[in-house]
């Protein structure tokens, strides 16, 4: 398939106000980036409004769920929320869906929602997805799926437009390829946008990224670790490239820890 061009976007939660919050999209907007994703966790405010906010305080910024738990909601109120985006963003919201991590178990009980089987949560984003659609009725919401397992990278390349590869932070660039492979052949002639999300840029951790991936950078570096990427803009740039050539990766996120250092690459790359 032809290569894609290159497009960024910026994971943060409104953890610090209202402001701040507003001003990061501003400055993603302001740095090129595509676009603002936010977290899903009832530890965060939820993204339907944090995304709503940022639109309307930018102009072209595009702002997605990164990803929208299906433990947290019903298929059908996710959709509702998604497609209600879609209507006061004029367009501008993609809808992230992924299975949750193992800690949304008790997030669900707090919500009075089962947490279910993994082919239940993997249910619930296929029929999210086809709740969408109908909602959606001319429009259409581009729908990203994070695809962890095989089941997952299955259904993602039945149903998805975007597709992020959620795989472990060690898992090998072979590894990878076969997991792209599997993606694709799922979606046979489909046109798929493959996304990845980079953990780390440069060679420190900020230790919140440290506790939650449980390995240093020295391990990273070692393994040769898609959730870094390091040197200098050059080198990164190089990598990027390489990873768009070899895996068919052309939208990437970073986490706004790394907002302004990335956006020497943003500024480089964007729609190349």
């Amino acid at each position: 398939m032809p290569q894609k061009a290159f497009r960024f976007g910026v994971v943060a939660g409104a953890t610090e106000g209202g402001a701040k919050w507003l001003a990061t999209a501003r400055r993603a907007e302001e740095l090129g980036y595509s676009t603002l994703l936010c977290p899903d966790s009832l530890d965060l405010p939820t993204p339907t409004a944090a995304l709503a906010a940022a639109a309307a305080a930018t102009t072209e910024l595009r702002v997605g769920s990164f990803v929208l738990a299906s433990p947290l909601r019903t298929a059908r109120a996710a959709a509702w929320e998604a497609h209600s985006l879609t209507v006061v963003t004029e367009g501008r919201f993609e809808l992230g869906l992924g299975t949750g991590r193992p800690e949304m178990r008790q997030q669900a009980e707090e919500l009075g929602l089962p947490y279910g089987s993994g082919q239940e949560r993997l249910d619930s984003i296929s029929e999210t997805v086809d709740h969408v659609r109908r909602l959606d009725g001319d429009a259409h919401t581009p729908v990203m799926i994070a695809a962890g397992g095989p089941k997952a990278r299955h259904l993602a390349g039945l149903k998805a437009d975007i597709v992020t590869l959620a795989g472990g932070v060690l898992t090998t660039r072979e590894e990878m390829a076969e997991y792209v492979g599997e993606i694709r052949a799922a979606a046979g002639d489909r046109d798929l946008e493959l996304a990845m999300n980079i953990w780390v840029i440069g060679d420190e951790i900020p230790p919140w990224i440290r506790g939650f991936l449980g390995v240093d950078a020295e391990t990273l570096v070692e393994h040769d670790s898609l959730g870094i990427l390091r040197g200098d803009i050059d080198a990164m740039a190089e990598e990027l490239e390489r990873r768009r050539e070899e895996l068919g990766i052309s939208y990437v996120s970073v986490n706004s820890a790394f907002i302004e250092q990335f956006a020497p690459l943003v500024e480089r790359l964007t729609g190349k």
